[in-house]
């Protein structure tokens, strides 16, 4: 297959502009083409020319034979001419520059990110222990209500069981006292009284 380098026509009538482009030789000069490596517009003053040099180098060490005005061209656009010293090595540092610069921007941003991620952690943290303190504590105070209200019930109870036992002892010893017309003590000082004459008589009896 034999490659040609040559010039495919594009634009308007009276106003053309070209692509350098590599095609096959049996391609009609305007058909399809294997690849575009540049543009060249001679209307625009001063012309317009952009090759891509490495492209240009490539296909042509693949055999594609430029035709005479697409020579001339590649030799304006500087095709052929040596790179200049230096030139390789500025790319590669400013590339490596380039590369250095990324890298510090990324741990300069993971860093951040880290930073954020900490302090959100110990905000959250915060305030969980003081959601959990406050629960604890209103436990605690509504723990000691109950305790104090159940022991005043329960001294409450206390006290009226006390009150109602001593109320009923008093009654049951009225009612008592009542029936009987009098307590056993009374009775039995009565009975002493009366038995006190006879003793004494016998007394005298046994003397004479």
């Amino acid at each position: 297959m034999a490659l040609k380098m040559r010039l495919r026509r594009m634009g308007r009538k009276k106003a053309p502009h070209y692509r350098i482009v590599i095609a096959e030789s049996s391609n009609a000069r305007d058909g399809r083409f294997v690849a575009n490596i540049g543009h060249y517009n001679p209307t625009t003053n001063p012309m317009t020319l952009v090759v891509d040099r490495e492209k240009a180098l490539f296909w042509l060490g693949q055999g594609a034979t430029p035709t005479d005005t697409v020579n001339s061209l590649l030799k304006k656009g500087g095709v052929f001419q040596p790179v200049p010293e230096g030139v390789v090595e500025n790319v590669a540092a400013a590339a490596s520059d380039a590369a250095k610069g990324a890298g510090r921007a990324a741990k300069g941003a993971a860093g951040a990110v880290a930073g954020a991620a900490s302090a959100a952690a110990g905000a959250v943290t915060g305030a969980a222990s003081t959601a959990a303190g406050a629960v604890t504590g209103a436990a605690s105070t509504a723990a000691g209500a109950v305790s104090d209200a159940a022991s005043s019930a329960a001294g409450a109870v206390t006290g009226a069981a006390s009150s109602a036992a001593s109320a009923v002892a008093d009654t049951v010893r009225s009612a008592v006292e009542k029936v009987t017309g009098g307590g056993d003590d009374d009775a039995a000082a009565d009975a002493g009284t009366a038995d006190a004459p006879a003793d004494a008589g016998a007394t005298e009896e046994n003397a004479g």
